[in-house]
């Protein structure tokens, strides 16, 4: 089956030095993204339940973006986070890309909104 790259936009009220860390810390993903992460050098091992998926970080610059790969993923296919910040209301907009079967892509875009929602709890904004 075909995948789809597709995207989200996410206001949140936070700084984009906080945010950054709840993308790319053990501490922070696990407060809304996965229920364990471990780390060794680039690899992130993220686990759910009983399961564990590995992701790449390929590049990180703080605090503007952090681009992860699935180890055992379609080849070109990323997962990533920018941060900016909105000149209009000044909060910190945060861009999802990402992948996902072509009849799955409302279904995915309503789990990330899902899971910003925690996000946006665990901050505290």
């Amino acid at each position: 089956m075909a995948r789809t790259k597709f995207s989200l936009e996410y206001q949140i009220r936070s700084s984009p030095s906080i945010l950054y860390s709840f993308l790319t810390t053990p501490a922070g993903l696990t407060q809304w993204f996965c229920e364990s992460c471990d780390i060794n050098e680039d690899i992130y091992t993220f686990g759910w339940d009983e399961s564990t998926e590995d992701a790449q970080l390929v590049e990180g610059i703080d605090p503007e973006k952090v681009v992860y790969v699935w180890v055992d993923g379609e080849e070109d296919e990323f997962f990533s986070f920018e941060i900016t910040k909105s000149e209009i209301s000044n909060d910190t907009v945060l861009y999802l890309t990402d992948f996902t079967e072509d009849d799955e892509v409302e279904d995915q875009k309503q789990l990330w909104l899902s899971q910003f929602e925690q996000l946006t709890k665990r901050i505290g904004a």
